[in-house]
């Protein structure tokens, strides 16, 4: 009996739910036959600036973070910092058209302007020099090396091959001295990307090399960083043209006029410019053209030359 008398109820939940049905909004006819084209929202076009990965990707950042900012409210222009992973990429992205802006050494520019890479700009030092200097390095407590010579027969951490300051000026200061490549026990190069100048002296305090070599400024850089107590200078090459800017094929010659005259106006004698220019470590910024650079490149004949006549 029980079960008879809930026939009524569930035949009254069930005309319900069905009257509920029936409230609903009339169904819509969909027609596929009429489509409208989406199209994906497009980043504005960037001028691609780098800067040679001679320090981490943060430090390079950092630095030169607010420049970039400066340089897109004087012109106007779209610009996008990117960051190549180890110097053969920053040369890389030169040559296959991907870089518009390089900020570099000019090692690594005579290689870039093999592929029509444009130098328009370079540094003045904080100092106010328009060249700069390479540094060899050693542990302050190592009593086998007090000179040039005693470098012989050691091992040699240097940042890369195509760096200046951190490998090509303090060669052609080991040349100056009679000191050639073939006499060193080993040379090697700072491993990964980015953070070169750092893992040299690193790698030197560490005692994984006997000697280092590094562009000057860095160890002021790496004040509280590292016991640089603990570093000793051996030497200092000569002064060799600084860091340069140069342009890629691909950027019209408009624009590269447009940055170069909003590099120019920095001044360290106002204020905002002062904090730019101090946090990129730079003193200001000159006009360069390609010939500039002919000391480097007789530099690089020089060791070369020496090299191939081993």
């Amino acid at each position: 009996m029980a079960a008879s008398r809930s026939w009524p109820l569930l035949l009254g939940l069930l005309l319900a739910f069905l009257s509920g049905c029936d409230d609903g909004p009339p169904a819509l006819r969909v027609d596929l036959s009429r489509r409208a084209n989406l199209t994906t929202p497009q980043a504005a076009p960037a001028v691609t600036y780098a800067y040679l990965p001679q320090y981490s990707h943060s430090v390079s950042y950092a630095r030169h973070h607010p420049l970039i900012q400066y340089l897109a409210r004087q012109t106007g222009l779209n610009f996008r910092q990117i960051f190549p992973d180890t110097f053969a990429d920053h040369i890389r992205l030169m040559a296959e058209g991907h870089m518009d802006i390089s900020f570099s050494n000019p090692m690594a520019y005579i290689e870039m302007a093999g592929h029509g890479a444009r130098a328009f700009a370079r540094i003045l030092e904080p100092g106010g020099q328009p060249s700069f200097h390479g540094v060899i390095i050693c542990r302050k407590d190592d009593a086998r090396i007090r000179t040039l010579a005693d470098c012989r027969g050691k091992r040699w951490i240097a940042v890369d091959p195509v760096s200046a300051g951190g490998f090509l000026y303090p060669l052609g200061l080991f040349l100056e001295n009679g000191v050639r490549r073939r006499d060193f026990a080993e040379i090697s190069f700072a491993p990964g990307p980015g953070g070169k100048q750092e893992k040299v002296v690193l790698a030197v305090l560490a005692g994984r090399s006997d000697i280092g070599s590094i562009r000057d400024g860095t160890l002021e850089l790496m004040a509280g960083k590292a016991d640089l107590a603990q570093i000793r200078i051996l030497g200092r090459s000569r002064a060799y043209p600084g860091w340069m800017y140069a342009a890629g094929r691909n950027l019209p010659q408009e624009q590269v006029d447009r940055i170069a005259m909003a590099l120019f106006a920095l001044d360290l004698a106002i204020p905002e410019h002062s904090l730019i220019l101090e946090k990129a470590g730079m003193g200001g910024v000159i006009p360069a053209t390609d010939r500039d650079f002919d000391p480097v490149r007789d530099l690089v004949a020089a060791v070369e030359a020496d090299r191939t006549g081993e």
